[in-house]
């Protein structure tokens, strides 16, 4: 096997934390299993919450097989670790990935991840990101931002961590709610190195780049 088929075929680590904006991290997971992509996938028990006041399902924390069917998500390659758990691959700088993505990021573990915390597995997996070299993408959804919010984007940017901040354009005209939210993640689809048709994009037409993508 080529390098290149190797490194095509590493794991995304996808965090989901308390911030607003669960549907962001829905919609990438279904891209990412669109995609083929093999995901490891973390939800703090404020994350729960949020998704059952945001999307309205009847979740409780660790209820992966209702969560997997409200989400649409039908995969073998999808992998669910519970955030206590540090015996799993993610744990460990030794476990190759693609990269991470906190989305949404609460300010909570923005801080975490800021400081190095590892106080459960979701925070060990992006401190092990950040010292391995590998991508973290961090997709905060807070506002008004306070001075210890933006040293905390800042310390973590300087460490090596994306920040892209779930902040929707309009140059691609949206008109419904989800086009915005493809907006967002068609835009932590371009960090990952991934393709996608989620938006038009700058300069560019319908005929050129293609319909956006629903399915």
């Amino acid at each position: 096997m080529t390098r290149e088929r190797v490194e095509e075929d590493l794991p995304v680590v996808v965090g989901i934390t308390g911030a607003s904006g669960a549907v962001y991290a829905i919609r990438l997971l279904q891209e990412l299993v669109r995609l083929n992509q093999r995901v490891h996938l973390l939800i703090s028990g404020a994350a729960w919450e949020v998704l059952r006041l945001e999307m309205g399902w009847p979740v409780k924390a660790g209820d992966w097989p209702l969560f997997r069917e409200k989400a649409g998500i039908v995969s073998d390659r999808v992998s669910v670790h519970d955030l206590g758990d540090f015996s799993a691959p993610v744990a460990s700088g030794s476990y190759l990935t693609r990269a991470m993505v906190i989305v949404p990021c609460s300010m909570g573990t923005l801080a975490a991840v800021a400081t190095g915390a590892s106080d459960n597995l979701l925070e060990r997996a992006a401190d092990t990101h950040l010292k391995e070299g590998r991508p973290l993408i961090l997709v905060p959804r807070e506002t008004p931002l306070h001075l210890i919010h933006l040293e905390n984007m800042v310390r973590a940017a300087r460490a090596g961590a994306r920040i892209v901040p779930a902040m929707p354009g309009f140059y691609h005209r949206p008109e419904t709610l989800m086009d915005l939210v493809d907006f967002v993640v068609g835009k932590i689809l371009d960090q990952l190195r991934l393709p996608h048709g989620l938006f038009r994009r700058w300069g560019s037409t319908g005929e050129e780049v293609g319909e956006v993508d629903r399915t």
